[in-house]
C-alpha cells in the first residue's frame, strides 16, 4: 500500500512513535510518506541544522518526509500556540496537498485538532480515506491544562471535533476510556479501535547500571525516584515538589525530573526558593540515554493533573517504563493506574496529592529491594506480552488494509452502477 502520514510532530522531536510506525510499515513493504513541520517541540525553537523554508524533503529509514513551514512556538501563550497550530495546518493543506502525491490511506495524528484541516482537504482533493489517531481529547484536555477557559470556544471545538469524527474512515484511540468518551459523543462503536501506545523495544529495554552516568548526574548512593518526560501543565509537577518537601527527613531519597517544557523554569525557581536539595531537574536528554537513566532509578514516576480527562489517559511514558523493567510509581487515576495494577508493575496513589505521593515514596523506600525488582520484572513481562511495536503495528496494518479494501469496494460499486 501507499500510506500517507500527517503529523505536526516528527523526529528529531521527542515522540519517536510516529516515525517508528512509518519505519516498520516500510520494512513490511509499504511506501510511506510523512507530512510534518520543521522540528521545534517542546522548546518552540528550531532544532540545530534546520532552517525554515517553503518545503524540505528528507528520507529517514526509507520514509519520505516532507517538512512544511510553521510558526515555531510552544509557550503558555494561547494566541501564539494557535498561530503555531494554524500555520502548520495551512502549510500542510496547501504545500503538503500539492506535493504528497497519491496514497491508498492516510493516518492523521491528533493533537492538535487543527491537523484536521489539512486532513480533510487532502482527503477530499486526493480521494484518500483517513484514519484519525486521537492521543488527546479536545476540548477536554485544553480546559484541563488551562489553555482554554471560554465555554463558547469549547463548544466550537467540540463541534469541529465531531465533524472530524464523522469525516474519518476510522478512529484509533489509546485507551478504553477514550472509546467510551467518543461513544457518548455519538461516534459509532465499530468505528473506534483501541490501539495503546507502545515503546520501541530496541530502545527501551533493561540495561546495566552505568556508574559513570550515576556519578555525572549525582545518582550515586541515593534512593532515586526518576521522572522522564514533558514538564508541562498536564503533568502538574508542582505536586512532586510538595512531596519532596515532605520527604526531607529521608536524606538519601532523591527525586529527579528529566525533561523540558513550559513549566521547567517555574519548577526550577520554586525548587531553589524552597531549598529542595532532595529534588533535581535535569534538562532534556537524548532518547538513547533514557534507558540508562531509568536503570539508575529505584522507581520511575508518572504523574498527571487531577481531572476527568486524565482518568482515561494513559501517558506514553508508562509503556516505556514497563519496557525498561523498572518499578512504577503511578500518580494518575483511572486507566493508567489500572494498567499498572493489572501488570503488578508498581504502586499507585491519587494525583495532585503530595501527602499520598510522599507516602508512596516511603513505601517503596522501605520495601525490600527484591520486592521492588519483582515489580519491575512483572512490568517487563506485561510489556512483552501486550505492548511491543510489532504486535501493535500489526493492528494498524490490518486496520489500514481494511480501510483500503472498503475504498476499493466502493469504487467497484460505483463503476458497476455507472455501467
Amino acid at each position: 500500500m501507499k500510506i500517507l502520514i500527517l503529523s505536526q510532530w516528527y523526529p528529531p522531536e521527542p515522540d519517536t512513535r510516529i516515525h517508528l510506525l512509518a519505519k516498520t510499515l516500510v520494512e513490511r513493504g509499504h511506501q510511506v510518506t510523512s507530512i510534518t513541520g520543521f522540528p521545534n517541540y517542546p522548546c518552540g525553537k528550531l532544532y540545530p541544522g534546520y532552517k525554515l523554508r517553503w518545503r524540505q524533503w528528507e528520507t529517514m529509514d526509507g520514509v519520505r518526509v516532507l517538512r512544511v513551514p510553521l510558526y515555531p512556538e510552544h509557550s503558555t501563550s494561547g494566541f501564539k500556540r494557535i498561530l503555531n497550530y494554524l500555520s502548520f495546518a495551512i502549510s500542510a493543506a496547501l504545500i503538503g496537498g500539492m506535493l504528497c502525491g497519491s496514497a491508498d490511506v492516510m493516518w492523521v495524528y491528533h493533537p492538535p485538532l487543527t491537523v484536521a484541516l489539512p486532513a480533510w482537504w487532502i482527503s477530499f482533493w486526493r480521494h484518500i480515506p483517513f484514519i484519525y489517531e486521537i492521543q488527546d481529547l479536545w476540548p477536554e484536555t485544553l480546559a484541563a491544562t488551562g489553555m482554554m477557559s471560554s465555554p463558547r470556544m469549547a463548544r466550537w471545538i467540540a463541534r469541529a471535533a465531531k465533524l472530524v469524527h464523522n469525516k474519518s474512515a476510522a478512529i484509533t484511540v489509546i485507551s478504553p476510556g477514550f472509546k467510551r468518551n467518543l461513544i457518548n459523543k455519538g461516534v459509532a462503536s465499530e468505528k473506534i479501535h483501541v490501539i495503546p501506545n507502545w515503546a520501541d523495544e530496541e530502545l527501551y529495554r533493561p540495561v546495566p547500571r552505568d556508574e559513570a552516568l550515576a556519578r555525572e548526574f549525582g545518582f550515586d548512593g541515593r534512593f532515586n525516584i526518576v521522572y522522564g518526560g514533558n514538564l508541562g501543565a498536564a503533568q502538574a509537577l508542582h505536586t512532586v515538589l510538595d512531596a519532596a518537601q515532605r520527604l526531607r527527613d529521608l536524606p538519601d531519597v532523591q527525586i529527579v525530573l528529566i525533561g523540558d517544557g513550559v513549566d521547567a523554569r517555574a519548577l526550577q525557581d520554586s525548587a531553589r526558593q524552597r531549598g529542595l536539595t532532595n529534588l533535581r531537574i535535569v534538562g532534556r536528554q537524548p532518547s538513547e540515554r533514557m534507558p540508562f537513566f531509568f536503570a539508575l532509578a529505584d522507581a520511575v514516576l508518572v504523574h498527571l493533573k487531577r481531572d476527568p480527562v486524565f482518568e482515561i489517559t494513559i501517558p506514553g511514558k508508562t509503556t516505556a517504563y514497563l519496557a525498561c523493567g523498572r518499578p512504577i510509581l503511578c500518580a494518575v487515576a483511572g486507566d493508567a493506574a489500572e494498567m499498572v495494577q493489572m501488570a503488578g508493575a508498581g504502586v499507585t496513589c491519587p494525583p495532585e496529592d503530595p501527602e499520598a505521593l510522599a507516602l508512596a515514596v516511603r513505601d517503596l523506600y522501605t520495601m525490600p529491594r527484591e520486592q521492588r525488582e519483582a515489580l519491575g520484572d512483572a512490568g517487563r513481562r506485561t510489556f512483552l506480552e501486550k505492548y511491543t511495536r510489532a504486535a501493535l503495528v500489526d493492528q494498524y496494518e490490518t486496520l489500514f488494509q481494511n480501510v483500503f479494501a472498503r475504498k476499493q469496494a466502493r469504487a467497484k460499486a460505483f463503476l458497476g452502477n455507472a455501467s
